[in-house]
């Protein structure tokens, strides 16, 4: 675990991005709040990661899952971010999928080049096997 508390925070640049995309133009926050605000969403997401171990402890296992998430935030009654979050979930799953499929066709793609690389190979020893057959004949017949 963290030696440190402060190993326990998130990284400041993330967090003032975060504020920066929350807050309207032209409004600034001083680095004190900044500070406070990292410490609140570090404390958040330790809570929120102990209640999901929690479910996952339930369930016999040592990994959290989504599902474990999602029933830590509706404990923690924070049922209306577990909406959105289901949202983002399908949304990120659809991005992994789009890109294992991708990942697929560019492999099947690799490969058929491959074999197409293979054949033309084949086909170029073939046409020298021929020729030097044609010479060779060619020589039988001039002696």
């Amino acid at each position: 675990m963290a030696e440190r508390p402060e190993d326990l925070n998130l990284p400041n640049a993330v967090i003032t991005r975060i504020i920066k995309e929350a807050l309207p133009d032209g409004v600034n926050i001083s680095k004190e709040a900044r500070s406070a605000i990292s410490r609140a969403a570090s404390v958040f997401v330790l809570y929120a990661t102990s209640c999901a171990n929690n479910f996952a402890m339930k369930g016999k296992r040592k990994t959290l899952n989504a599902g474990d998430v999602l029933s830590a935030m509706e404990e923690m009654e924070f049922q209306r971010f577990v909406a959105p979050l289901k949202e983002s979930l399908e949304v990120y799953r659809r991005e992994q999928k789009g890109k294992k499929e991708a990942r697929k066709d560019k492999d099947k793609k690799a490969d058929s080049e491959e074999q197409d690389k293979s054949r033309e190979e084949d086909n170029d020893d073939d046409d020298e096997r021929m020729e030097e057959e044609e010479q060779n004949d060619e020589e039988e017949v001039d002696n």
